[in-house]
C-alpha cells in the first residue's frame, strides 16, 4: 500500500538528517565554546510546521473568498454584496475542510482522498452559492453561473493542499530532536509507527546514559566525541527528550541546564509523546506523571460550561435528528416486521462508575446475545441486520443516546461508555483503565476520532491512552474539534461495524 501522501518524502528526510548527524560528530572548528558554527545555524522557521494548519486555513479563507467574492460581483450587481457573501461561503468552507479533517496534522489518507475530501468541501460551496443567490440576490441568476467559482475554488484548494504537503516535509520547518536514554522508555519514541505522528520532527538518534540498560538497536545509538552541550550545538538540535528508565542513573544535570538555557527545549519522554501523538502512552507513563503533570482540568466553572452546552447541543440536535430517526424506525420495521422492536436499552458505566442504561436503535437480531454473556461486535459480524449495518457504517444507531445526554447520563463528547462485564475485566488488565469514569461518557469522542472500533484487550488499551489524553485537556473548544471531526468519520464510514 502506498504511503500517505503527506508522508511521502519523509524517509528522504531522515536519512539527510542522519547523515547530517554522523558528519556532525566529528567537526572541525567548532566556533568558540557556548556558540553554534555558521554551518549549523537553523532557519528561523524550523519547527513551525505544527503551526502550518492555521496558516492553511487562512490562506484558503483569503482565497475563497476573493474567488467567490469576485465571481459574485457581476450577478448581484454590487462588489460590497458579492465580497460579503464571498466571506460567508468562505467561513463555511473552512468548516467544511475541518469537518473532512483536512486541518488535522495527524491526518494520514492519501492524496486521493485530499482530493476527494476538497471536492467534498467544494461542492458544499457549490450547494451554499445557490442557497444564497436565491435567498439574496433579486435577479435569481442561473445556478450555472456558480460553476465558475466551484471550479476555481476546487483547483484552488487542490494546490493549497499540494504546497502545504510540500511544507509539511521541508526539513527546515521540522525540529531536530535528541533522545537522551536508551532503555525501554526510549524505545517508546524509536517504535512510532505512523508517520503522521514523526511528521513534525526529525530524530537524530539516542545518546545512551551512563550505567543505564540499553535496548534500543545499535544502529540507532549516538556515540558521542564531545559533550552533550557542544554535540547539541554542533548539531542544531532543538529539542532533548529524557528518555532513561532510571533518572537516578547517569543524568547530566548541568549540561542539561546548559542547554536549556541555551533555548534548546527539555523535557520527559511522556510528555514528548503525549504532543506528538495526541494520546498519553501508559506502558511508560507512572503516577507520579499524573500528580505532577498540567492539565485534568475539573473545575466547577468547566462542569457548568459543559452541562449547558451539552444540554443544548443535545435538545437541538434531537430536534434537527428526529426525521433521520423516523426513517430508520420505518426502514427497521419493512426488514423486520411491524411487532419487532426498535430500540433496545443496553447496561454501560458512566460517571464515577455508576452503570445506567444507553439508549440505541436496533441494529442486531433480537437473539444477538442469546448465550447470554456479553460480546464485542466483529467485522461484517453476522448478528448485525442489513438495515442495522447502514445505521451503524452512518453511526445513526446512536442518536438516541442524545436523551441519555439529556438526562444527564453522558456528554456530546467523552470516552465511550463500556459493559460492566468488559469493564471489570479490562480494569484488572490495564492500568489507569478506571481513571476514565472521572468524566461522563459522550455519544463521540477524540478515541473514536482518532483510533478505528476496538474489539480486543489491545485495541481498548490504545483507546484509553486517547480518552486520558481526551481527560486531561478538555475544554469546549477541544470538544467542538472532536465534533467537527465526527463528521468526517461519518461520511468516510470510519471505525464502525
Amino acid at each position: 500500500m502506498p504511503a500517505p501522501f503527506y508522508d511521502q518524502a519523509d524517509r528522504t528526510v531522515n536519512q539527510q538528517s542522519n547523515a547530517s548527524v554522523v558528519s556532525a560528530e566529528k567537526p572541525s572548528g567548532a566556533g568558540r565554546p557556548g556558540e553554534r558554527p555558521v554551518v549549523a545555524r537553523r532557519l528561523m522557521f524550523r519547527g513551525l510546521a505544527r503551526h502550518l494548519m492555521g496558516g492553511a486555513a487562512i490562506v484558503e479563507f483569503a482565497i475563497v473568498a476573493l474567488v467567490v467574492g469576485r465571481c459574485l460581483v457581476v450577478p448581484t450587481r454590487s462588489v460590497i454584496i458579492g465580497y460579503w457573501l464571498g466571506l460567508g461561503v468562505a467561513a463555511l468552507t473552512i468548516f467544511a475542510l475541518g469537518a473532512m479533517g483536512l486541518y488535522n496534522l495527524r491526518q494520514r489518507v492519501q492524496f486521493e482522498g485530499v482530493i476527494i475530501r476538497v471536492f467534498a468541501a467544494a461542492t458544499g460551496v457549490l450547494a451554499l452559492s445557490v442557497l444564497l443567490e436565491w435567498l439574496f440576490i433579486e435577479s435569481r441568476p442561473s445556478p450555472v453561473v456558480f460553476v465558475l467559482p466551484f471550479s476555481l475554488t476546487f483547483m484552488a484548494l487542490v494546490g493549497s493542499r499540494f504546497l502545504l504537503a510540500v511544507l509539511l516535509n521541508w526539513p527546515a520547518l521540522k525540529r531536530r530532536v535528541l533522545v537522551y536514554g536508551a532503555g525501554r522508555r526510549a524505545l517508546a519514541v524509536g517504535g512510532l509507527r505512523r508517520r503522521s505522528d514523526r511528521r513534525g520532527f526529525v530524530l537524530l538518534g539516542f545518546v545512551p546514559a551512563e550505567g543505564a540498560p540499553v535496548t534500543v538497536p545499535a544502529a540507532q545509538q549516538l556515540d558521542l566525541d564531545v559533550g552533550l552541550t557542544e554535540f547539541c550545538a554542533i548539531n542544531a538540535v532543538d529539542e532533548i527528550v529524557v528518555a532513561i528508565d532510571e533518572r537516578r542513573a547517569g543524568l547530566p544535570i548541568a549540561e542539561l541546564l546548559e542547554c536549556r538555557l541555551r533555548g534548546i527545549i527539555v523535557r520527559d519522554v511522556v510528555d514528548f509523546l503525549e504532543a506528538e501523538t495526541g494520546r498519553v502512552t501508559i506502558p511508560i507513563v507512572t503516577p507520579s506523571w499524573f500528580l505532577f503533570s498540567k492539565g485534568f482540568d475539573q473545575a466547577l466553572l468547566r462542569k457548568v460550561a459543559r452541562r449547558i452546552f451539552d444540554v443544548t447541543a443535545s435538545a437541538v440536535l434531537l430536534v434537527l435528528s428526529l426525521p433521520v430517526v423516523l426513517a430508520a424506525v420505518v426502514a427497521i420495521k419493512i426488514e423486520e416486521g411491524v411487532g419487532a422492536p426498535i430500540f433496545y436499552r443496553q447496561r454501560r458505566v458512566g460517571l464515577a462508575g455508576r452503570v445506567f442504561d444507553v439508549f440505541k436503535l436496533r441494529t442486531m437480531r433480537v437473539d444477538a446475545e442469546r448465550e447470554g454473556r456479553a460480546v464485542w461486535a466483529t467485522i461484517n459480524d453476522r448478528r448485525v441486520t442489513r438495515v442495522g449495518a447502514l445505521l451503524r457504517r452512518s453511526r445513526i444507531d446512536e442518536l438516541p443516546q442524545l436523551f441519555n445526554v439529556l438526562i444527564g447520563d453522558m456528554s456530546v463528547v467523552g470516552p465511550r461508555p463500556e459493559r460492566p462485564e468488559f469493564v471489570e475485566r479490562l480494569s484488572q488488565a490495564i492500568p489507569y483503565y478506571s481513571e476514565r469514569h472521572i468524566v461522563k461518557p459522550g455519544i463521540t469522542g477524540w478515541a473514536q476520532v482518532s483510533y478505528p472500533y476496538g474489539a480486543s484487550d489491545a485495541d481498548s488499551l490504545e483507546k484509553l491512552q486517547y480518552d486520558l489524553y481526551y481527560i486531561k485537556h478538555n475544554s469546549l473548544g477541544f470538544d467542538l474539534s472532536v465534533l467537527m471531526q465526527t463528521i468526517e468519520v461519518v461520511l468516510f464510514g470510519q471505525g464502525s461495524r
